[in-house]
């Protein structure tokens, strides 16, 4: 029986959307993981990377902490994104909180360049290895809001995470072949021919919080970059798509966090991601919740829940009575089968 017409058009305008795609794609590029040239480690308010690059820290440390965590800020955000939360954390459940700014953001080294996912991946194991340094016998734990909670994902994926378990918070896994194929093809053609054009975001109408006055303060802040570069949207884009693609790949001890009032990643694809993990996953979603948990006039709830968490997630390390931490979130064992 003959195929119909339209079908076989239809399919050939496919094929010749996905080479388009894969032609753009490949001009834009970006650079590679830094060489490891010394020990990472923390340095009057930064953190020294692997690299010897110097960059942006905020710290809340906690006298006699029960946990760490190494917290990961959003795209166009910076470590000062956590500052209610981290002391919040330090002061009321004896948790010390490193934020670093990841490279291309906030006090770091390429402001409003795309360092390349290899090299913020470099930096996120040197985040870990600096708070393990300075905290050797103490629970570690990573948390990743958007942007940072994708590169956590892309770093496990490829080697397990000196970490004793992972908070996901709003994760940035929208991309890839998950976005609108029009649109994956205009963005890179616009990146190839125009990398250093920026944009704002202000025409697409979405609100990330319900707390105006944090929105404010955002606008107002030098270190939160506002026009976004092309290929940095390029970048972060391809990014969340391979944290989704990988995200039925990694496992381990998970707290996994989303609002349901999201209008920055399409709460359908974070559902969609927080079953394809792997391993102990605790989810928990937020009625009242917007893109930026940690900063929504309901956030203290969010904050006592990770708190929470983390102290339990730390009591049960302890039991177990394991020499010592565990690398608890990295590739798993097999493909999960949690969904498509």
């Amino acid at each position: 029986m003959a195929r119909p017409k339209f079908r076989t058009i239809d399919m050939l305008k496919r094929a010749a959307l996905a080479m388009a795609i894969a032609a753009t794609s490949s001009c834009v590029s970006f650079p590679p993981a830094p060489p490891h040239l010394a020990e990472p480690h923390f340095e009057e308010g930064r953190l020294i990377a692997s690299d010897g690059a110097s960059l942006g820290l905020n710290a809340w440390r906690a006298e006699n902490p029960k946990a760490v965590v190494v917290a990961v800020h959003g795209m166009n955000d910076y470590g000062h994104a956590f500052e209610g939360a981290g002391a919040w954390w330090s002061s009321q459940s004896g948790i010390t909180v490193y934020a670093y700014d990841q490279r291309g953001f906030g006090r770091s080294p390429m402001f409003g360049r795309w360092a390349g996912e290899d090299t913020l991946i470099a930096d996120l194991r040197s985040a870990i290895s600096a708070a393990r340094r300075e905290n050797p016998h103490t629970p570690l734990f990573v948390l990743g809001h958007s942007m940072g909670a994708a590169v956590a994902i892309m770093a496990a994926d490829d080697a397990p995470l000196d970490v004793d378990g992972v908070i996901l918070a709003a994760p940035g896994v929208w991309g890839g072949g998950s976005m609108p194929i029009l649109y994956r093809i205009t963005l890179n053609l616009a990146a190839t021919f125009a990398p250093g054009k920026t944009l704002t975001g202000e025409r697409t109408g979405r609100r990330s919080t319900d707390n105006i006055p944090i929105l404010r303060e955002m606008f107002a802040d030098p270190y939160v970059i506002k026009p976004t570069r092309l290929d940095a949207v390029v970048g972060v884009v391809r990014m969340m798509g391979h944290a989704y693609g990988a995200s039925n790949e990694v496992g381990g001890k998970l707290l996994f966090l989303y609002g349901e009032k999201d209008e920055i990643i399409p709460v359908k694809t974070m559902v969609r991601a927080s079953h394809r993990l792997c391993g102990d996953v605790d989810v928990k979603a937020y009625p009242e919740g917007w893109h930026l948990l940690f900063r929504d006039l309901q956030a203290e709830k969010v904050w006592r829940d990770v708190a929470d968490w983390v102290l339990a997630a730390s009591d049960e390390e302890r039991a177990s009575g394991a020499a010592s931490p565990r690398s608890l979130f990295g590739p798993a064992t097999s493909v999960c089968l949690g969904g498509p």
